[in-house]
């Protein structure tokens, strides 16, 4: 995998383009987002951000990316929108409006050019944005 490709998935995934970012996945994938939560398989994965997708506004904007033999890893900065009052959120508490920001590194291992394990970690939490009132 290219870092054009990593530019493209992480395109992908801006648009909500689920077909179009899990292309990206192998069928048996494992991912990790820290020690918060484990999804095992492609569908699982699309679901999961599914679900997300539909209560925010999630845009990640990749910092750095290095790429060896079959493995990628990345910076990116992750903005969330609240599109819906959702306290419980996995990357935190989040209400319709507000923004939260992170930065987060990722470590993929890759099989036939598609992620076969992602380890992802929050690295730094920016301030969050409070809705206009």
């Amino acid at each position: 995998m290219t870092e054009a490709d990593y530019a493209d998935y992480i395109a992908r995934f801006n648009a909500n383009d689920f077909e179009g970012f899990g292309r990206y996945y192998c069928d048996d994938v494992v991912f990790n987002l820290g020690d918060k939560r484990q999804i095992i398989g492609r569908d699982n994965i699309l679901n999961f951000y599914r679900d997300v997708k539909a209560r925010v506004r999630e845009t990640l904007d990749i910092l750095a990316v290095a790429t060896g033999p079959g493995t990628l890893a990345c910076h990116v900065r992750t903005e969330f929108y609240g599109l819906a009052d959702w306290p419980d959120f996995v990357a935190g508490p989040l209400m319709k409006g507000d923004t939260l920001n992170i930065e987060s590194l990722g470590f993929y291992y890759l099989r036939d050019g598609k992620f076969a394990r992602i380890l992802g970690a929050r690295y730094k939490t920016l301030p969050t944005v409070p809705a206009s009132a």
